[in-house]
């Protein structure tokens, strides 16, 4: 009879923390006094959620190494994080919301998300883009990350030391969020959108354009002669540059924001989500992880030179994986009773 009421408390208990929200649940969070590189505190170091919001606090070093960077001298350093997101992402249907430099989103382990931007383009007129995984990719770590000059260690494509990115049989999980307050799943989901079909690997609907010179933008803007970006082949093969892509649909299994809506295991009735993209043999493929523009509208505070160092001026509960069963267990104020 004992073990028939532990049984019940435990599936209640299981039922209260799975009523959280997953953008609570999901954060890979340090028990306490762990470190990563240079000695400092690694990956989430505090969770604090209200009704509407969850607020993340992380040093932006994660719990593996991470280092050397051949050919940069930046080096990382705690950048003192509180990210603010929405516990209710909602569609953007207004103007779209471009990603920009800078971060974009954090994984679940305090790293931030750049876009497949560097800080560059050709003759620095704004127009061609270069894609950072081709003119910095050979300064990324083993983990695919590299510091900025303000000493943020980020990565802008798939983060191949946080998650299992080869297993193709199971769902990916929750690797991280953007800052509209979507999830962001590693490469590998459901074939079908209602969570039927087997586990696939996500295709990005962006593709190489067909050109043989860069006189064109992808959305058809023919250019002046002054405003032409490199030739094709040599230091600047296709797909050195964004412009390189265009998104055509129907071609992949994802949307222009490179994500969809669809059944996951932790949104059983489904959540608009960005997947991380890579081919077969596990290379990035553009645009990475989020596209061009946010699918949700994005908070204040997150974005732009000197953000993602929100205050937490509302109150909240601090989530704590390691005891927040039984804490909310206990506030159900459940009573078991013996089996007859």
């Amino acid at each position: 009879m004992l073990r028939s009421s532990l049984l019940f408390l435990f599936a209640i208990s299981t039922l209260a923390q799975a009523q959280l929200n997953p953008a609570i649940t999901s954060w890979v969070i340090n028990p306490g006094g762990e470190t990563g590189y240079n000695g400092i505190p690694s990956n989430v170091l505090e969770v604090v959620y209200s009704a509407d919001f969850v607020y993340v606090g992380c040093t932006g070093i994660p719990g593996y190494s991470i280092g050397p960077w051949s050919n940069n001298p930046n080096d990382a350093g705690d950048q003192d994080w509180e990210f603010k997101i929405t516990l209710d992402p909602v569609q953007n249907t207004g103007a779209p919301v471009n990603t920009p430099l800078g971060h974009i989103g954090v994984w679940t382990n305090g790293v931030t998300i750049f876009n497949p931007r560097d800080a560059m383009s050709y003759q620095m007129q704004n127009i061609w883009h270069q894609n950072a995984f081709y003119f910095e990719g050979a300064g990324f770590d083993a983990c695919l990350g590299h510091p900025n000059q303000q000493m943020e260690y980020h990565t802008h494509i798939n983060p191949t030391c946080l998650y299992d990115d080869a297993d193709s049989l199971q769902h990916s999980p929750i690797i991280g969020f953007a800052f509209d307050g979507f999830p962001v799943y590693g490469a590998y989901g459901y074939a079908n959108t209602d969570g039927t079909g087997g586990i696939v690997r996500m295709r990005s609907s962006y593709q190489e354009r067909a050109i043989t010179d860069r006189t064109t933008l992808p959305d058809g803007t023919v250019l002046n002669a002054n405003q032409y970006g490199p030739a094709i082949g040599g230091q600047y093969p296709m797909g050195a540059y964004v412009e390189d892509h265009e998104f055509i649909q129907g071609s992949g299994d994802l949307d222009e924001h490179n994500g969809r809506f669809c059944v996951t295991p932790e949104y059983p009735n489904g959540i608009y989500a960005y997947f991380v993209t890579i081919d077969a043999d596990l290379e990035p493929v553009y645009p990475y992880v989020l596209g061009p523009a946010y699918y949700g509208t994005v908070l204040p505070g997150n974005t732009g030179p000197g953000s993602g160092h929100n205050s937490i001026d509302e109150a909240g509960t601090v989530y704590d994986p390691f005891t927040d069963v039984e804490e909310r267990t206990a506030a159900l104020d459940l009573r078991a009773y013996p089996n007859p």
